[in-house]
């Protein structure tokens, strides 16, 4: 698959300072690759649970710890594993469409997803073996 999207870091200012605090804005933000079309968040998950484990067929989603770390690793179809670390919420992580997913929380973290799609439930794979072989295997 040579028109791969790569998985990548997007970096989000922070307005204010110290002394009074930080706010991210992210709206008609020019590095977002998609129009967000759902927001949701994590909270409150166990260091020991690995959430995620799937892929999108058509969703692109950008993860971003609120608080906390968060490590992410990913696979694109082409068999690429990279790991990433979200520490800092003026980070993102875009993961685009066709990328296995899993997300290790650490330090009460916060997680907060932008999505390119509403809620649909036939959209996710949730199988590694379905995921490797709806890509050929490779």
């Amino acid at each position: 698959m040579s028109d791969l999207i790569e998985t990548k870091i997007i970096e989000f200012p922070l307005h204010g300072n110290a002394q009074i605090g930080f706010i991210g804005v992210y709206e008609n933000h020019p590095n977002l690759p998609f129009e967000v079309k759902r927001v949701f968040w994590t909270v409150q998950t166990p260091e020991e649970i690995l959430r995620g484990r799937h892929a999108h067929r058509q969703t692109e989603q950008i993860l971003i710890a609120l608080q906390g770390i968060i490590r992410v690793t990913t696979e694109s179809p082409d068999g690429k594993v990279e790991i990433f670390t979200l520490d800092h919420p003026s980070k993102g992580l875009y993961v685009p469409a066709n990328s296995w997913h899993t997300m290790q929380y650490h330090n009460n973290a916060i997680q907060l997803v932008l999505a390119s799609t509403a809620y649909d439930e036939a959209d996710y794979i949730r199988d590694y073996a379905n995921y490797k072989s709806y890509y050929g295997g490779k």
